[in-house]
């Protein structure tokens, strides 16, 4: 009796080894987004604090330095927080296109998954019926063992 051997099963291994890897870059580019998107998080909150300092400074009334000092501050977060926004767009973007590559994958490799089911089976069906051959076989040898006695 031959034992079961899936014809596709090194291309099957291949394929979950290509979905693994790409499985593996999704997370890193998933880590990497929401780095950018926390820093971009973080600067927008800095921003936010410094305009209420500056709010609150204005009420009370400051120096035209100050004044000066703070809108340059200003300045250079929005230049950082349009860099990093930027760096945002793609990361986001990186993350969605391994988003999409993991999901080919996965797709390919259930195909090959399901035609190895199949092909196993049919292999069950085949064993099955040679079994079943080979027991008529005997029925039939034994009946005309037990036919010539008579």
């Amino acid at each position: 009796m031959k034992s079961y051997n899936y014809r596709f099963e090194k291309v099957l291994t291949f394929k979950e080894q290509e979905k693994n890897e790409t499985q593996s870059a999704y997370k890193q580019s998933i880590e990497s987004f929401e780095k950018v998107a926390t820093e971009l998080y973080d600067l927008l909150k800095k921003k936010e604090n410094i305009l209420d300092v500056q709010q609150k400074k204005m009420t009370k009334g400051f120096a035209v330095n100050e004044i000066h000092h703070y809108a340059r501050f200003i300045e250079s977060l929005e230049v950082k927080i349009n860099s990093v926004q930027q760096q945002v767009i793609q990361a986001r973007g990186k993350m969605n296109w391994y988003e999409e590559r993991l999901l080919d994958k996965t797709i390919e490799v259930k195909k090959y998954e399901k035609m190895r089911e199949k092909d196993h089976d049919a292999y069950q069906d085949e064993l099955e019926h040679e079994e079943a051959q080979r027991l008529d076989e005997l029925a039939t040898q034994k009946f005309r063992k037990n036919e010539n006695r008579w």
